[in-house]
């Protein structure tokens, strides 16, 4: 299973053409994606038609939608910040810690546009969706 990234499905909705968007367009109806309770309410805030807020909404809950965090996920994200800053690397958002370590801890690749993640590639075992076969 894939959990894409509000910013994937952010550039995706506005139909902007990326690695990530194509990506994403390829796996939908062919894997199992996932989106999440947290990337949902980001993804839907931004949409300022309702039209096009039920729309995306429809989409999003149809595939599975995890939750996100809770207090063991919100431990092990506080030791990866930690991880990272002793290594001189700030994480921008706390919600990117939360994201990056549920996937980590549930085995799930990220499918990703912000460089908030790339840290937890390189030095605590994410998974990239866009380089994972």
């Amino acid at each position: 299973m894939i959990l894409v990234d509000s910013s994937v499905w952010i550039d995706y909705f506005r139909g902007a053409a990326s690695p990530q968007t194509d990506k994403l367009d390829a796996l939908l109806g062919q894997q199992l994606i996932a989106t999440g309770d947290l990337i949902l309410a980001e993804v839907l805030q931004g949409f300022p038609r309702e039209r096009d807020f039920l729309q995306a909404k429809d989409l999003l809950i149809s595939l599975t939608v995890m939750d996100l965090a809770g207090s063991d996920i919100a431990i092990q994200a506080a030791r990866n910040f930690r991880t990272l800053r002793a290594r001189g690397i700030t994480v921008r958002k706390t919600m990117h810690t939360l994201i990056a370590t549920r996937c980590i801890e549930s085995g799930l690749a990220l499918l990703y546009a912000d460089r908030d993640f790339d840290p937890f590639v390189l030095h605590l075992g994410l998974r990239s969706a866009l380089t994972a076969p």
